[in-house]
């Protein structure tokens, strides 16, 4: 079950407080197929061993957050960097 809409409404990054978004599916595909290669590290160094359901995205696409369970995982430790892996996500 995708988030709640009004959730998103009022989330936003706890770093540069802007909006968060669904990251769109074939940007989420894309950031699986990176973590499956063992190439997506944590803000905090740890390598992402699983794949991400979904995930949330800054608005400018830079940062996203994992959702686990329908939860969004807003600390910044657990975000990646989506520049390096250069990851489209409007």
């Amino acid at each position: 079950m995708p988030l709640n809409k009004s959730l998103l409404d009022i989330i936003c990054c706890p770093v540069t407080h802007s909006p968060l978004h669904l990251m769109p599916s074939a940007a989420l595909e894309q950031l699986n197929r990176v973590i499956g290669d063992g190439g997506v590290k944590q803000l905090d160094g740890r390598i992402v061993n699983n794949p991400w359901p979904e995930a949330l995205v800054t608005e400018d696409g830079t940062r996203a957050y994992p959702v686990r369970d329908e939860i969004p995982i807003l600390l910044e430790q657990e975000a990646v960097n989506l520049v390096p892996l250069e990851i489209a996500s409007p």
